[in-house]
């Protein structure tokens, strides 16, 4: 049977997928938990307020960020064992994708408390999915280490990997990156860049690495970006 309920219920984690730029990708589902369950937990009280403001909505919020998550965690499932029912959100797409989610899932499968996925916008699989690039299987690496000397080490124990590498990068690295994959990779390795999906400014840079960077040198370096590395043996 589906789980198609649109009320929450006492002592159950909901765990809610925000729109990664376009508001209309928020589910109706989503909207109708955010808006009567009774605490909201999320990264940034500013943000999520702004976003439930513009849904016509007013919960009580609760900061659960990276500097305090393993504490809150806790206390979060101390609400949820007294009977509480939260909504966990991340500043936009799916909580505990490379954003705070992790522990208090943990902890509430720890306790035996119900954990409830209200699924949405994930960046990683709508790169993916507007790619080009093979997606029988893949791997979802998170962000690349800060140094260089890290990332390169990275490329170079994948450089063999039988399925498509997806990461994050911050708009300070991309284009650095981008040229560590053609120097250690080499210019004809096919790669993804997306840059602001969903959003006004989206764009998809499909190609062998050595277009892509000469692409991305004329372009725009600001916003959020996901890197998609296809295999060694695929060509476009």
């Amino acid at each position: 049977m589906e789980n198609s309920s649109l009320t929450p219920q006492p002592g159950h984690l909901y765990v809610v997928a925000t729109p990664i730029g376009n508001l209309a990708d928020l589910t109706d589902r989503a909207r109708a938990i955010l808006g009567a369950v009774d605490l909201v937990a999320c990264e940034d009280t500013r943000t999520t307020g702004a976003l439930l403001s513009r849904l016509g909505l007013s919960r009580e919020l609760f900061a659960y960020h990276e500097h305090n998550e393993t504490e809150a965690a806790e206390r979060l499932a101390d609400l949820l064992s007294a009977g509480r029912s939260i909504a966990i959100v991340s500043d936009a797409g799916t909580p505990a994708i490379s954003d705070p989610g992790f522990r208090v899932v943990r902890a509430c499968r720890r306790r035996g408390l119900p954990v409830v996925p209200v699924p949405g916008a994930s960046a990683v699989v709508a790169a993916l999915s507007a790619s080009g690039l093979p997606t029988n299987g893949f791997l979802y690496a998170g962000f690349l280490p800060p140094k260089s000397a890290a990332r390169i080490a990275f490329f170079e124990r994948h450089r063999d990997f039988p399925y498509t590498i997806a990461l994050f990068e911050s708009c300070h690295r991309i284009d650095k990156a981008v040229h560590e994959i053609v120097a250690g990779l080499g210019p004809g390795r096919v790669i993804c860049v997306a840059k602001e999906i969903t959003k006004l400014h989206e764009t998809f840079l499909t190609g062998p690495a050595a277009n892509v960077q000469a692409r991305l040198a004329k372009a725009s370096l600001r916003g959020e970006f996901v890197l998609l590395i296809a295999p060694a043996d695929f060509t476009l």
